[in-house]
């Protein structure tokens, strides 16, 4: 039996056997330095080597019989898992099948070591904390009731841009956001509010110094420097409630006494997060809700289907507006018009623009980014291909001669394979062609492009021609005086279960930086989607998406999780699967490169615990499994074995 407290260690590694507490003696010389929280240097005897882990609990005796191994090392002064993040994240892992560590890498960012040295020595002052507020547009105490009482509600974001005490102008959700925070906060307890990029994250500060005091935002996003980053994440383990704004990983963030959570725009891409183990920020702050208690806060102009089914469930509280006025949508459909440059925008909408950017800003979105990001052959429309790798041909931003996305091959004499034609056209028209269009229809008007490679976040009120792509769109004082979107038809192209939704969602957000009654024109798009998005009625929308896919079973009326792996332990995998949860169905397998496969298992919520722990033995089954080696060779490559759950390409 080890002499003295025994430290259970989470080792930083992503292979699936050492996803568990392992324990060791901690040294005399490291009693004082090792407490909870701290990351830490253990040895591992399988490997012979030294590796990171986080210390997550002291306990007085092992369960293990045999000698235990020392500490090496303990990194830094300050503990900086917190217990709650710390369940938070094995919880989170679980779900999905992963490793906890891989969740803490989200979690917890470097360490710096100067930073944290100053962060110690200097005083905290959080500043004061605020008077109680109210959250407008809803019923009178309606939202600070809930989150007082931890609730998990959705709002339907207000759809105008509004005008701050300090003349800076934010979309009304931020507003909105910024109240419920200062609520929380009132009363002494903090907020983590996430939202998809740094365009939502410059409005929402904004929002928030309106409300409380400087010193009690902190913001945490990959576009900080490291050393500030690492300093808002210290701030945010003390004592003091603070306000904590950022994307996705924000909602692994520590906070002193969680009183709210709050997600702005959950069905955008973004709010997905890629690495392992692949979990949405929505789900995260669900399970983290669950454990805190603390009040969740859905807010979108366009409810996803996900939150759509939680509302439906009773899980989430509809809590509806009660002042807020809806965009002017103008459906209308594509035609051509004889004015110069106009062959995409109807006349109608055509002469609307003419009128509102002699006052102010006009808003023109459309779908891509580029000069002509897809071309054709002229006769027989077949897409053109590089003769050198088979790449796409394109017009590059700056214009000139098509040219490879890939190897970057000039096409010169490019011939169609399908019918031997010599000419190219355009298949889609991208933004910097569509400003140099419409700069030339508009000649005393000034272009203002902005996209990927620029990024604009705000343009003032003076007329100018904002040509942007989707999810690019700057905010403008005061409002668009004519919001124009474009493309609408080759954005509903794309293959995927979540096409509409997302379109829906891109058209509402655009709407909701129009100035009031002004017109927003809804180009080549009708039926159902157009209706909703007219009559401004999206959670209606979204509930009649969610009873389609119930009817063919695709999320999130059920859940999914993909398995890629050699055509045998896919089977093996299934297998496994169909055991711990009968009911599940299995789509595939379909090959995969490289001699792979891909099985997708269908499941119902209920049975996700059983499913995920049946695919979590099978990767530390494939992990572990002994390769022997051939004669002459090494032991070869190790199996393959991915998992993902709830993908979002999937279907």
């Amino acid at each position: 039996m080890p002499e003295g407290p025994v430290a259970r260690v989470l080792v930083d590694s992503p292979l699936p056997q050492l996803d568990q507490l392992f324990d060791y003696r901690v040294p005399d010389r490291l009693r004082q330095a090792a407490l909870p929280g701290m990351r830490v240097r253990v040895p591992i005897r399988s490997g012979g080597r030294i590796a990171d882990g986080w210390l997550v609990e002291l306990v007085d005796e092992s369960e293990y019989g045999g000698r235990l191994s020392e500490l090496e090392d303990v990194v830094g002064e300050v503990p900086l898992l917190t217990d709650e993040v710390w369940r938070l994240a094995r919880a989170v892992a679980d779900r999905a099948a992963g490793n906890a560590s891989d969740v803490l890498r989200l979690a917890i960012p470097s360490r710096y070591v100067r930073v944290e040295r100053s962060w110690r020595q200097a005083e905290a002052d959080p500043g004061p904390l605020p008077e109680p507020g109210t959250v407008d547009g809803f019923a009178p105490g309606a939202v600070e009731a809930a989150i007082a009482g931890g609730e998990r509600l959705a709002l339907a974001a207000d759809p105008r841009p509004v005008r701050l005490a300090s003349g800076t102008w934010v979309g009304a959700w931020a507003v909105t956001l910024a109240q419920a925070a200062r609520v929380a906060l009132a009363a002494d307890r903090s907020s983590l509010i996430v939202v998809p990029d740094h365009r939502d994250q410059e409005q929402l500060e904004a929002a928030l110094a309106d409300q409380v005091d400087a010193r009690r935002i902190l913001r945490t996003d990959a576009r900080q420097p490291g050393g500030a980053r690492y300093r808002a994440f210290l701030d945010a383990t003390g004592d003091a409630a603070r306000v904590i704004i950022g994307n996705r990983s924000t909602v692994y963030a520590p906070a002193a006494r969680l009183g709210l959570i709050a997600l702005w725009d959950d069905g955008d891409r973004l709010q997905a997060e890629p690495l392992a183990p692949g979990v949405h920020a929505r789900d995260a702050a669900l399970i983290r809700q669950e454990q805190s208690g603390a009040a969740l806060v859905f807010a979108a102009h366009t409810r996803s289907v996900e939150v759509a089914r939680l509302v439906e469930l009773g899980w989430v509280r509809e809590l509806p507006p009660v002042r807020h006025a809806r965009p002017r949508i103008v459906l209308t459909e594509q035609q051509a018009s004889p004015e110069p440059g106009s062959a995409r925008i109807p006349s109608a909408a055509w002469r609307q623009a003419q009128e509102a950017v002699a006052s102010g800003p006009v808003l023109v979105q459309v779908a891509r980014p580029g000069h002509t990001p897809m071309l054709v052959c002229d006769r027989c429309r077949e897409p053109a291909r590089c003769a050198a790798c088979g790449g796409a041909l394109a017009i590059p931003a700056a214009g000139g001669a098509p040219r490879c996305t890939l190897c970057g091959t000039i096409a010169a004499g490019w011939r169609c394979p399908v019918c031997d034609g010599t000419k190219l056209r355009a298949a889609t028209v991208g933004a910097t062609r569509t400003a140099e269009e419409l700069g030339r229809a508009f000649p005393r008007a000034r272009v203002i492009l902005s996209d990927g490679e620029r990024q604009v976040l705000r343009v003032g009120a003076e007329p100018a021609l904002v040509v942007a792509t989707r999810g690019a769109e700057p905010i403008a004082d005061g409002g668009y005086r004519a919001v124009l979107l474009l493309d609408g038809e080759r954005m509903l192209l794309r293959e995927s279960l979540r096409v509409a939704e997302d379109c829906l969602r891109w058209w509402s957000n655009a709407a909701a930086l129009a100035a009031p009654g002004a017109p927003v024109f809804l180009v080549g798009v009708a039926g159902a989607l157009g209706a909703a998005l007219a009559t401004w009625r999206q959670p209606a929308w979204a509930g009649e998406e969610l009873a389609a896919r119930r009817a063919v079973r695709f999320p999130p009326a059920v859940r999914m999780a993909s398995v890629v792996a050699a055509p045998d332990r896919v089977q093996s995998a299934v297998r496994a699967v169909l055991a711990a949860a009968p009911g599940a169905d299995v789509l595939g397998p379909v090959p995969q490169p490289d001699g792979l496969e891909r099985a997708v298992v269908r499941f119902e919520y209920g049975a996700g615990a059983a499913v995920a722990a049946a695919l979590k033995a099978e990767a530390i089954r494939t992990a572990t499994e002994r390769r022997r080696p051939v004669a002459g060779r090494g032991p070869g490559r190790p199996p393959i074995l991915r998992l993902r759950f709830d993908d979002p390409d999937l279907p």
